[in-house]
């Protein structure tokens, strides 16, 4: 009995040392900003953003990696063990909703995201003048770009156009403000004025449209009738003059 314990007792000993390191791999993380798991992080246009990637529970040197969007980001080798630190500078519009992610080299299942929320007012102004000929359609279009998200109305001569059915269509989006107008009138002469509001601040831009009379419309049997008078009286001429010289 004696010697089947004492054969019994290396077997165990792996198996918790095995269970050990399992632990000890489980217990290492990473975060960003003092922030364990994926976050949004609000800022504005232009300041500096730094974020900082930190190592949690290591008892070795570990290489990081930092990742914007797919594309990975460059780092000097005094900044990729342990800790490791990139800025965006300046941030910009273009930078609104764009993700970066910190990544353990050896384990990239290990990994804390943030998400730029930059957030900035509408910008929209200027005027455009636009001419269409009487029952044509036409389409007034604002690009809009605002976080959070404006709000947009239509003017006409400063008071809140009156959309009237089957002749008026409202399209917007997040980037894109547009109204068409079916078949003008000459009613519909004047000033549109595109107006979007946001928490930050607000921007407009105006359109003065003309409608032109409207072209009148030959008939096409009659054009090429004339077209082909015009000839035969250039080829007669040409005719008559030959018979000139030919008596001289």
């Amino acid at each position: 009995m004696a010697q089947k314990n004492s054969l019994a007792v290396p077997c165990e000993v792996p198996l918790l040392a095995i269970c050990f390191l399992a632990c000890v791999a489980t217990a290492l993380e990473l975060s960003v900003n003092n922030q364990p798991a994926d976050f949004s992080l609000t800022t504005m246009p232009g300041p500096p953003v730094s974020l900082s990637c930190l190592v949690q529970n290591s008892s070795q040197a570990e290489e990081l990696l930092w990742y914007r969007g797919d594309g990975q980001v460059d780092l000097k080798d005094g900044n990729k063990v342990n800790i490791s630190n990139i800025c965006i500078s300046p941030v910009s519009v273009s930078d609104n909703g764009v993700t970066f992610t910190c990544k353990l080299a050896r384990d990239k299942s290990v990994q804390v995201s943030v998400t730029l929320d930059v957030q900035f007012p509408p910008k929209l102004t200027g005027e455009e003048s636009l001419q269409v000929e009487e029952e044509k359609d036409v389409t007034l279009s604002c690009d809009i770009k605002s976080n959070p998200q404006a709000q947009a109305t239509w003017y006409k001569n400063n008071n809140t156009l009156t959309l009237e059915q089957n002749r008026y269509q409202v399209y917007h989006n997040s980037e894109v403000f547009q109204l068409s107008i079916t078949q003008v009138q000459k009613s519909d002469n004047g000033t549109y004025t595109c107006r979007v509001t946001s928490i930050l601040g607000e921007g407009s831009k105006d359109f003065h449209l003309t409608v032109e009379d409207k072209k009148p419309v030959f008939p096409k049997e009659a054009v090429i009738a004339a077209a082909v008078v015009v000839t035969v009286t250039v080829v007669f001429g040409i005719v008559a003059r030959k018979d000139t010289i030919f008596k001289v």
